[in-house]
């Protein structure tokens, strides 16, 4: 190989490194965003007026497009691929929870609930009362002044807001109408956000299913009534049917017009191009170079956006990038099915974050390890299958923020990692333990039934119970006669 190919690929590599702050939006900057940000058109039903409910699984994009709409530059630019969308004019989106120190936190909330035994009724209060808070720099001076004893009180101090708020009577919602007219009459529309909802509870299910119950109630009342202010609540899709199950007509008011944000591979492939293509000037060349079926559009904000009319679109670049199998033939896998794949869940999903992290982590070991291959191949199959447990170890540690009871999982795996299993030995294997810190939220055959629900195992053809790769090295299982990757 020559030292000029070399020294091109180790440039690809680099930025490769770089396409997605590992798939992670939550501390993503600005132009990372609008860089990796893909506009899937079912995804952005959401920006209709009347839908409220936005639902999809841990991974599926919730937190970034949140992120997006909440700043107005990326929020008019995505606009622009939503033509078939009833969509508002001279829109406003705020985050209301998380807000930072504007908004009351897990331990805060837990301690009010324990404290004064409150229901969803009062949760409906106190959301309320938060929302007054966010929305202050919003109202007329004459709702500033009957409402400054609801917006004295330090964020954190629950109890002191909500006394103040059950102190004043119909004053809340006159003031919000008030706005609500004075938006409509400035045609002007407000809305805020609501995500990462399973933070209420720091794990504790019973906390987080009083306070969703609470916002729910809080929305069901009144999205009616405000025809310009308005909601989206993003819910993670476990706990949307879990709170379905007990949610009741609040919840069937909301959901009628919900919006699943669910990944074909179609639209995982062209996140994926879009953020190849956003790397930089030389890398789209790269991308471009292998003259796949997308159309290209360049915009100028979220930069060069692909449009796949078929997931295997996709499938020259993947190749370029790669190459077409993931050993000497196809009986290791074509690369272009293998990637997303061994990206799945239990239940089949794919996610951006791990597919993104995927292609990352890769790049990173082809660079530490860095051996010449032929033009024009950057990614070693090697270190696909390498990048895979570094995934799934990942994946699992990040999926403990919203499952907290995932280390317990995991140390119960100990007694016996192999699988797949019988129904049998899983269930003796979900057994609780002595001394658990973290208790998963059911037992038994329950158990079984929600982490096969979640995706975090599935059940095979022959009804063994196994767990994906996405999942496999992070609780430290192993399949029975099978070989460890290399590290």
């Amino acid at each position: 190989m020559s030292l000029a190919w070399d020294e091109e690929r180790r440039s690809l590599l680099e930025t490769i490194q770089r396409i997605g702050d590992s798939g992670r939006a939550e501390g993503a900057s600005t132009e990372s965003l609008a860089a990796g940000f893909y506009p899937v058109p079912e995804h952005l039903r959401l920006l209709d007026i009347d839908v409220v409910m936005v639902v999809g699984p841990r991974g599926s994009g919730k937190t970034q497009i949140t992120r997006v709409l909440t700043d107005a530059q990326l929020a008019n630019a995505v606009v622009r691929f939503a033509p078939k969308v009833r969509l508002p004019s001279n829109a406003r989106w705020l985050a209301a929870y998380p807000a930072g120190k504007e908004v009351f936190e897990g331990n805060a909330l837990q301690a009010f609930v324990a404290k004064t035994a409150a229901k969803a009724g009062t949760l409906r209060d106190v959301w309320l009362a938060y929302l007054l808070r966010r929305l202050s720099s919003e109202l007329d001076s004459q709702s500033l002044s009957s409402l400054s004893s609801v917006l004295k009180p330090d964020a954190a101090d629950i109890e002191a807001v909500y006394d103040a708020f059950k102190k004043l009577g119909a004053e809340p919602i006159i003031a919000l109408d008030r706005l609500d007219s004075r938006l409509a009459s400035e045609e002007r529309h407000l809305f805020v956000t609501y995500d990462e909802l399973d933070t209420l509870g720091h794990g504790s299910w019973d906390l987080i299913q009083v306070g969703v119950e609470g916002l729910v109630a809080l929305w069901a009342a009144y999205t009616r009534r405000w025809r310009n202010l308005r909601a989206k609540l993003f819910l993670r899709t476990d706990l949307y049917q879990r709170h379905a199950r007990v949610g009741g007509a609040d919840l069937y008011k909301l959901a009628a017009s919900r919006v699943e944000l669910v990944w074909s591979d179609k639209d995982l492939y062209g996140m994926l191009l879009k953020r190849l293509a956003n790397g930089d000037d030389h890398l789209r060349d790269y991308v471009v170079a292998a003259k796949s079926t997308a159309n290209w559009k360049e915009d100028s904000v979220l930069g060069f956006v692909p449009s796949l009319r078929r997931w295997d679109d996709a499938r020259p670049i993947i190749e370029r990038l790669v190459g077409a199998y993931m050993g000497a033939d196809k009986k290791k896998g074509l690369v272009y099915r293998w990637l997303l794949d061994h990206v799945r869940d239990g239940v089949g999903r794919a996610y951006p974050r791990p597919l993104v992290q995927m292609i990352e982590t890769a790049a990173g070991s082809d660079l530490a390890r860095f051996e010449a291959i032929r033009k024009p191949k950057l990614v070693q199959p090697v270190s696909l299958r390498r990048a895979l447990d570094k995934v799934s170890e990942d994946h699992v540690l990040q999926s403990a923020d919203e499952w907290p009871w995932l280390d317990t999982l995991k140390a119960r795996f100990r007694t016996n990692p192999l699988v797949p299993y019988t129904d049998k030995e899983v269930l003796r294997i979900l057994e609780p333990k002595a001394r658990e810190s973290v208790a998963p939220p059911y037992e038994g055959r329950d158990l079984l039934d929600y982490l096969l629900e979640l995706g975090i195992l599935r059940k095979r053809a022959d009804r063994r119970i196994d767990a994906p790769d996405l999942f496999l090295n992070g609780l430290g299982l192993r399949r029975k006669g099978g070989v460890r990757r290399g590290k």
